[in-house]
């Protein structure tokens, strides 16, 4: 389960509503309520957190979100997106990672959320990370 906390707009998370699991986009969040509007491309709707699930940081995602994959000779994956880049260490699995922006570099020792991801991207860059293509 995701933490309300965790959350802001413009974050990708996996809706479930009625036994069918989508991918959405956070249009909205309800703090009173602990409510998080969903936009799946089909509709949008309010779900508890319950029916919220994060999605993991892999090779699809980071291609959907734009990045520019280059293998390295040791194994190790570069993903890049203008200046700031992620360092996957073993092409087999997403951690431990590295991302990092101009002089702020960070490391984690778990698997990465994509709205977790999403969330330093922001912080380090101003920018929301988006599956938009930049010009």
């Amino acid at each position: 389960m995701i933490s309300f906390n965790d959350l802001q707009v413009g974050d990708y998370v996996i809706a479930e509503f009625e036994g069918k699991m989508g991918e959405g986009t956070v249009t909205g969040l309800n703090g009173d309520e602990k409510q998080v509007e969903v936009d799946t491309g089909v509709q949008r709707f309010w779900y508890e957190l319950q029916n919220l699930y994060p999605i993991p940081v892999n090779d699809e995602q980071l291609l959907k979100l734009n990045f520019v994959k280059e293998t390295g000779d040791d194994g190790s994956v570069k993903y890049k997106k203008g200046a700031f880049r992620i360092l996957i260490r073993s092409k087999d699995q997403f951690y431990p990672i590295e991302i990092w922006y101009r002089e702020d570099h960070r490391a984690f020792q778990h698997l990465l959320m994509v709205h977790e991801l999403q969330n330093h991207y922001l912080q380090m860059t101003k920018i929301h990370l988006t599956t938009d293509v930049m010009v």
